[in-house]
């Protein structure tokens, strides 16, 4: 965790959003943590059942979702603009290590979740 902690902060110390996220999360204990996260989690297990389910990406659905992300991270880590979305939606895919970890829901989760991001975004 530390290891993703530095990396965060080398790359993003600087900006408004990190200096908001420092913030917000300055009191979360290991408690409120694991919990902030798991409800992350669900909401990419949510992503995978809409797309085991059928649906489309651009779905009504997966745009709920989506939206229901974006409040989420806004609610618990920093404000969620549509271009920060845009970028965690890509991040998804292009970094194994977020693809791996949202993909434990089912190949392709997280593929779907950037796609339903990209529409939303657009």
């Amino acid at each position: 965790m530390n290891k993703y902690a530095d990396e965060a902060r080398k790359r993003f110390g600087n900006t408004d959003s990190y200096c908001e996220y420092e913030q917000k999360t300055k009191n979360y204990r290991e408690e409120k943590w694991s919990s902030v996260n798991e409800g992350l989690m669900s909401i990419f297990s949510e992503f995978a059942m809409c797309k085991d389910s059928g649906l489309r990406a651009d779905s009504a659905e997966a745009q709920l979702l989506v939206d229901k992300l974006q409040t989420y991270i806004s609610a618990n880590y920093y404000t969620c603009t549509k271009e920060i979305l845009a970028g965690l939606g890509k991040m998804y895919v292009c970094d194994e290590r977020f693809e791996k970890n949202i993909n434990k829901y089912g190949d392709g989760t997280a593929e779907f979740a950037a796609m339903a991001i990209e529409e939303f975004c657009k």
